[in-house]
């Protein structure tokens, strides 16, 4: 046989399917010694965690823009992920795909009682509360004890906005919140005025940065009594200033002209004129 015969066989032995068994043959072709992919062989989960979180977050943008189209590709690239790691799992004898898929579905059975059991109709907040109350279970029967505090459990490796958020919420649990979000706003004039006042010292721009991240605290906490992400209404805030600067850039190109060839005074006006058309 051919070396050309014997592609052609390899490439027809994984075409595309529906079938998630297909990728999970793929996904074992690479990792397979010596034939396999060099790159593929190469990773292990640590190195394989950036491209996750990556792939999460081109998710939730393909969402941001309501873009279905791509969100079919990045769900798959997310799913790509899932299966990467269940396979090196595998290659460890410690668990598989079909395990993990296992896990998951008992998961949702078990934290679903009101929807696969007798728990009946539940309020969406009763239905949070109930998940949290089976969760602790599920830990206690596993001999894993909750971790100390109130706050335990929120991973350091989320984004720090979201953190924030999830601490924040962990903290309103046992009462420890503002019950308006006008004393939010006030926290943050007070953090506000609080950076003011380190930069009006000689030599405090460490001290006023630190304030600076107290501020941003105050705002995640202002977005969470208003019942907003501060994540998803940051994300908004981003897309608006690249549509408003791409506005500039366009204008002064009309002039024949590029941003650092124009003022600051006339790259305001243009930012105002574009704000304005909004």
């Amino acid at each position: 046989m051919t070396i050309a015969k014997k592609a052609s066989d390899t490439t027809a032995a994984f075409t595309p399917a529906r079938d998630i068994g297909r990728l999970l043959d793929i996904m074992a072709a690479l990792r397979t010694p010596k034939s396999g992919c060099p790159w593929d062989l190469e990773q292990n989960f640590a190195t394989i965690a950036p491209y996750t979180i990556e792939e999460a977050y081109e998710v939730a943008d393909a969402i941001a823009r309501n873009d279905l189209a791509d969100l079919k590709d990045e769900l798959g690239d997310l799913l790509l992920q899932v299966v990467f790691h269940a396979r090196m799992a595998q290659e460890q004898q410690a668990f598989d795909f079909g395990d993990v898929v296992e896990a998951i579905t008992a998961k949702l059975i078990r934290r679903h009682p009101h929807v696969f059991g007798e728990a009946g109709a539940q309020t969406p907040r009763a239905v949070e509360g109930l998940w949290e109350r089976i969760k602790a279970e599920e830990k206690a029967a596993r001999g894993k004890p909750e971790p100390a505090g109130a706050l335990a459990g929120v991973p350091v490796a989320l984004p720090a906005l979201t953190r924030a958020l999830k601490l924040q919420d962990k903290a309103s649990k046992v009462g420890f919140d503002w019950n308006d979000p006008r004393a939010v706003l006030s926290k943050i004039r007070e953090e506000a005025d609080e950076i003011e006042a380190a930069l009006d010292r000689d030599q405090a721009q460490a001290q006023a940065a630190g304030e600076v991240g107290d501020l941003l605290f105050a705002a995640v906490n202002l977005a969470r009594h208003l019942g907003a992400d501060p994540e998803a209404v940051l994300r908004q805030t981003n897309q608006k200033f690249e549509r408003r600067f791409a506005a500039i850039e366009r204008a002064l190109g009309a002039r024949g002209k590029k941003p650092q060839d124009a003022t600051l005074a006339e790259m305001d006006a243009l930012w105002d004129a574009a704000k304005a058309r909004e």
